[in-house]
């Protein structure tokens, strides 16, 4: 055994081991957490790695950023049988893959091109952060340097792999070896040297060594900064929520009479995926500038959220596993010493955070499980909730209405309720705005209209209709939320419904997606794309003669859209009635602006920055519209207060696709 094998050994034993204590060291930090099954559906986590983590789909959203990251992360992919080829050859000197033939010849050609592109990549992401100084990869000097230091050792482990590479050509008289293609490097060694004369072996072993030692400081680095997301991020990825389930909070067993804890005050209340959250985030910024209480100037920032996870994991995690209560650090909490209940109560929960994170972190849970130790566990919560509590709970709505009138919008329309004849194809769900608030009650007519214009059977339930949940699920208070969400599939279940069609997209949201954990299975469509259906075939006609197409734009609700996946079914309505030209907001479908009223948001004052209804309402004029299309409830309150407040009220009119549908059927 040569000398360089013996100390490559004692490197090599030394650096894996390092790097595997690290490695137990925060899994052990994950076992703190709440126990959580993230083992089912395996056939579509293992789509959702190869679509997000390999694909880096949500990354090249922003393509030039998507970009570099791709190559990099592409670049390291491919460079791994490099890597462990010049660990073998720590062991056996002169060992290489060149027994694979021609499959060497490929795999050699794409690892010496992407070390090409890699190092393009990371100027480019030097050039970036340092020089245009994007805003969103400003994460302090500590962060700054986190990852300058990262950049500089990739871009190190890349020189290195082309120092061997070009050593190699010109000691072999400027000869490739066999089953072996690098161009770059050869063209490289041909512009470096004239003659093989000129250099000896010990320049390769230099370079040999360079790139095994930064490989090495490289991993043991990673546990130790923000990239540790490097190990953590597919797993991540793998151990994500599933579909239009990335939305659906957890459930907490309110009858658990040995529960202590509701909601989560500290680290050891969240799961072990919560905490898997802070060691995958890559502090990209990429939510924080989605998000709608971030961009109008509140406190709230997603990352800051996630960061805070990780930092107090760290923290905390090693002396719940010593058993040390004593230690002063104990008696801090997540939640007011990390986590403020300002930025907290500032979220709208538009999903815009969990659906720009190229980890799929899931930030929402974390808010929603610390709000409900807010509202649960010390009643602490803004002082205007304590009427929207009471009255939901006495009035089963939101607002200070009687129950009683729930129906009252129906009389003279010929409407039966399920009490009175329960044989029907749909329940038409109206929702408590649908109800009660009086401009919401127009939609709820017209959409009335249009179903019995097309001779669809369907009944409401009336006085028998309550709050779906949403609400006080969204802002922590589950108890209040279970108590509906399981009224109302007693009253749903014991008429039988099957087929469920509603204009709220929060009602959609939560009877498809929630209500199911909770016993109750139900087809819920929302009204646009029913609408769209029955215009396609012929039971609704539509299009009456204009003489000039009115410009209109169409305001996403992040509920429908990023909760529900439903973005065509209304553009193809304002498409094929004829009389309108529509124009997108700068910010549309996916990367739709929230109007600010969700997550219970409707029901708060903006005390901090713009009101995010306001910051919506100036783009949807930006696009010199004069009518804004909407398919939900709270987004037309909140649409409506905005133009009013931009003085825009006159010029520029807002109505729900139903009401438009209607003043455009034939014959009406």
């Amino acid at each position: 055994m040569t000398t360089k094998t013996i100390v490559f050994t004692i490197i090599f034993l030394t650096a894996m081991g390092f790097f595997l204590f690290n490695l137990r060291r925060i899994l052990s930090y994950l076992k703190v957490g709440q126990p959580e099954n993230r083992f089912d559906n395996i056939p579509e986590r293992i789509k959702n790695v190869i679509k997000i983590a390999f694909g880096q789909s949500k990354l090249l959203r922003e393509p030039v950023a998507g970009a570099i990251h791709f190559l990099i992360f592409w670049g390291f992919m491919l460079f791994l049988l490099a890597v462990v080829e010049s660990i073998i050859q720590g062991f056996f000197e002169g060992f290489n893959f060149s027994f694979l033939g021609k499959i060497y010849l490929i795999i050699t050609f794409v690892q010496d091109l992407f070390g090409l592109f890699v190092t393009i990549a990371v100027l480019a992401a030097l050039f970036r952060r340092f020089v245009i100084k994007v805003p969103r990869l400003n994460v302090g000097k500590k962060g700054n340097l986190d990852a300058a230091f990262i950049l500089l050792m990739i871009f190190g482990i890349v020189f290195s792999m082309f120092g061997q590479n070009i050593i190699h050509i010109v000691n072999n008289d400027f000869h490739y070896a066999a089953n072996e293609f690098k161009p770059v490097s050869m063209l490289l060694s041909g512009v470096l040297f004239d003659n093989p004369h000129q250099i000896n072996w010990s320049y390769y072993e230099f370079f040999w060594w360079m790139h095994i030692g930064l490989i090495l400081l490289f991993l043991n680095f990673l546990p130790y900064s923000k990239h540790f997301h490097v190990v953590t991020s597919i797993p991540n990825v793998f151990f994500s929520k599933i579909g239009n389930d990335k939305f659906v909070p957890k459930t907490i067993d309110l009858e658990d009479e040995d529960a202590e804890q509701f909601g989560a005050t500290d680290i050891e209340h969240l799961t072990w995926k919560q905490l898997l959250d802070g060691f995958s985030c890559t502090e990209c910024g990429r939510c924080t500038v989605a998000c709608p209480a971030a961009n109008t100037g509140k406190k709230l920032s997603p990352r800051e959220i996630i960061v805070s996870i990780r930092h107090r994991t760290e923290e905390k995690a090693p002396l719940i596993l010593r058993g040390d209560k004593e230690n002063e650090l104990f008696e801090k909490s997540l939640v007011h010493n990390y986590v403020s209940d300002e930025e907290l109560w500032a979220c709208t929960t538009c999903g815009a955070c969990v659906n720009e994170c190229p980890v799929s972190i899931e930030h929402l849970d974390a808010i929603i499980d610390m709000r409900r130790n807010l509202v649960l566990m010390e009643s602490n919560f803004p002082p205007e909730l304590n009427t929207v509590f009471k009255n939901i709970e006495t009035n089963f709505t939101p607002w200070a209405f009687n129950w009683q009138d729930r129906a009252n919008w129906a009389e003279g329309m010929d409407i039966k309720t399920m009490a009175e004849d329960p044989e029907c194809e749909y329940l038409f769900w109206v929702g408590c705005a649908g109800s009660f608030d009086a401009r919401y009650q127009n939609v709820t007519k017209a959409i009335a209209k249009l179903l019995q214009i097309a001779n669809i059977n369907f009944r409401i339930l009336g006085v028998e209709e309550k709050c779906n949940g949403d609400t006080a699920r969204r802002l922590g208070n589950e108890y209040l939320a279970q108590m509906l969400i399981q009224e109302n599939i007693e009253t749903l279940n014991n008429y039988g419904v099957k087929k469920i069609i509603t204009a709220c997209p929060h009602c959609l949201n939560t009877i498809k997606n929630e209500y199911p954990l909770f016993g109750g299975k139900f087809e819920v469509v929302h009204h646009t794309e029913l609408l769209t259906k029955l215009i396609e075939e012929g039971k609704i006609e539509i299009g009456k003669e204009v003489k000039e197409k009115i410009k209109v734009t169409y305001h996403d609700s992040c509920y429908l859209g990023r909760y529900n996946n439903i973005y065509n079914p209304p553009r193809e309505i304002l498409n094929k009635l004829g009389n309108f030209e529509l124009v997108e907001m700068e910010r549309s479908k996916d990367k739709g602006f929230c109007c600010g009223a969700g997550g219970g948001r409707m029901f708060l004052e903006e005390k901090e920055g713009e009101r995010i209804n306001i910051n919506r309402s100036k783009e949807a004029v930006e696009t010199g519209a004069r009518k804004i299309a909407s398919a939900c409830p709270f987004c037309m309150t909140m649409l409506n207060d905005g133009m009013k407040s931009l003085n825009k009220s006159e010029e520029i009119e807002i109505k729900d696709i139903a009401e438009i549908i209607l003043e455009n059927v034939i014959n009406n």
